[in-house]
């Protein structure tokens, strides 16, 4: 097909309208070059005499024969919202009734019932204000977390404003219960949401259908990305529209409906409600303009890859030049208020938990002295920020001469992590260290290091310094923050991971750490822990 301009004339008409746009309305996309979408030429560049093929392909939103029409696009990502916004509403509720039963045992008079009732209802406001009800991050990523440590700000900016300007003398410990507990159940309660969207997702459900659109081997690395974590990305791939792609096989099952240009044909077919334009230079300008007008008309989300990976949200901010947006990418924070904020939490979340669990190790260490007369605790070297070596504690799981029997099975075992030795059959396994693997109750000492300084919380797994001779450059990167005693690779499989995959998690976070990352991956802990998964 000669390089030419291809007009695409979107015509899916239907009674009535959409928007206020009655439907005698004709919406032209233009996508550029050929088939395989070339970039648009330039109104002076344009061949003379070639007549734009015109395409009968998409415009309003299409008759979708496999969707009940009674339902809107994304009819669960609103239902999800609406029990987002009751449970906020709920849980700041039973925040200030809460808050008022600890000062006076009640509701004592009409300013207090009145704080109550309209609490909750300034926080929808604010939080919502704070983007905490959008639909493109609810049950996505840590946006949602974020909007809601924004509004927690905002509430207590409100609260002092308001009672200072009516000169209400309300008690602190009232003011101080109420609005933090607010955020600790809104949290709580989202986290609750999120893990039965988990399931769903689990299941088939509960996912966008996308269509993915691109050119070359982009298309099928962002199928494969899409479809490796549908709990995070939201997303099921139902087709595609790939241009220069040299074996149609490399995407697998999903339906290849052409080049870029029948992007919007794909989306009738289909009835997909979002659409990935993986790196195509061909959709840029106006032709990614008209594009996004004509599925904005359809009621579909489109989302643009910009070809950067392993860099979170946060780090990006888009800067207006001349006309074009641009990617301003920060560069990894090690230090600063952030770094303060870490080491507050590990020390008090620390020996909070050290406090708590303190009975268990009781137990737990009469039962290693009752099983073999050996010692209770393991001390290992492991290095840690900076290259630091510092004795690292753990609940002995193994027999006492486990590190002699090491060199023997590493000979004989093949290994799913080829710097890290583990066997789900490791006879040095005590009987008690089975069930301390299992639910890692053999790390709980290593609160002692967290409070020292020498480990966090959260962090990369602390490597032995064998490992640490044997790593290449882009390894090394893992010691520029403190090592931890939970992490991306222990909610991320654990020893199921292989070193390729460990290492890509460990350089995510030491990129992108955030004290709100970190408050995640200390909830999705929990439920890793108890799941058992990759533990052994």
């Amino acid at each position: 097909m000669a390089a030419t301009e291809r007009a695409m004339r979107v015509d899916l008409r239907r009674d009535g309208s959409i928007g206020g746009i009655g439907t005698d309305h004709v919406w032209e996309v233009y996508v550029s070059g050929t088939a395989f979408g070339q970039p648009e030429a330039e109104p002076s560049t344009r061949v003379e005499g070639v007549t734009p093929v015109p395409q009968t392909v998409a415009w309003h939103v299409p008759e979708l024969p496999h969707r009940d029409p009674s339902l809107p696009i994304g009819a669960w990502r609103t239902r999800y919202r609406q029990r987002v916004i009751v449970g906020d509403f709920v849980a700041a509720l039973i925040a200030c009734t809460t808050a008022a039963l600890v000062r006076w045992g009640g509701i004592p008079n009409f300013r207090v019932a009145l704080l109550a009732t309209v609490l909750p209802i300034v926080w929808l406001v604010v939080v919502a204000y704070a983007g905490g009800y959008r639909l493109a991050s609810l049950g996505i990523g840590l946006d949602e977390y974020r909007s809601i440590g924004k509004g927690l700000v905002i509430l207590l900016a409100l609260v002092a404003v308001i009672l200072v300007s009516l000169g209400w003398q309300m008690s602190r410990l009232l003011i101080g219960v109420a609005v933090p507990l607010t955020f600790l159940l809104t949290t709580v309660t989202r986290w609750l949401l999120r893990g039965r969207l988990a399931a769903a997702r689990a299941q088939g459900k509960c996912l966008q259908p996308t269509i993915v659109v691109g050119r070359g081997l982009a298309v099928p690395e962002m199928i494969a990305e899409l479809r490796g974590d549908p709990h995070e990305t939201g997303m099921v791939v139902v087709g595609a529209c790939a241009s220069d792609l040299p074996d149609p096989s490399w995407i697998q099952d999903v339906p290849l409906y052409g080049g870029p240009e029948t992007a919007l044909l794909a989306v009738r077919e289909t009835g997909a409600e979002a659409v990935v334009l993986a790196s195509d230079s061909a959709f840029s300008g106006k032709g990614l303009r008209r594009l996004g007008w004509a599925l904005s008309e359809m009621g579909v989300d489109l989302y643009v890859h910009p070809g950067i990976h392993e860099v979170a949200a946060p780090r990006l901010t888009l800067r207006p030049a001349a006309g074009m947006s641009l990617l301003h990418v920060e560069g990894p924070t090690i230090g600063g208020v952030d770094a303060v904020v870490k080491r507050t939490i590990d020390i008090v979340c620390s020996a909070g938990i050290l406090l708590v669990t303190f009975p268990i190790w009781a137990v737990i260490a009469a039962w290693i002295k009752l099983a073999d007369r050996g010692p209770v605790f393991f001390v290992q070297q492991r290095v840690g920020e900076e290259g630091k070596t510092f004795p690292m504690v753990k609940f002995r799981t193994m027999v006492v001469n486990a590190e002699a029997m090491l060199a023997t099975m590493e000979a004989s075992h093949s290994q799913v992590n080829a710097m890290l030795f583990k066997d789900r059959a490791d006879p040095r396994i005590t009987r008690p260290g089975k069930v301390l693997r299992k639910f890692s109750l053999d790390e709980l000492p290593q609160l002692i290091n967290v409070i020292r300084g020498e480990m966090s919380l959260v962090g990369p797994r602390p490597p032995l310094p064998r490992e640490v001779d044997a790593y290449e450059p882009d390894a090394m990167r893992r010691l520029r923050v403190r090592p931890g005693l939970t992490g991306m690779w222990q909610i991320s499989g654990r020893s199921d991971l292989n070193w390729e995959d460990s290492l890509r998690l460990d350089l995510w976070y030491v990129d992108n750490w955030s004290p709100v990352l970190d408050v995640m991956i200390l909830f999705r802990t929990v439920r890793a822990v108890t799941k058992a998964d990759g533990a052994y």
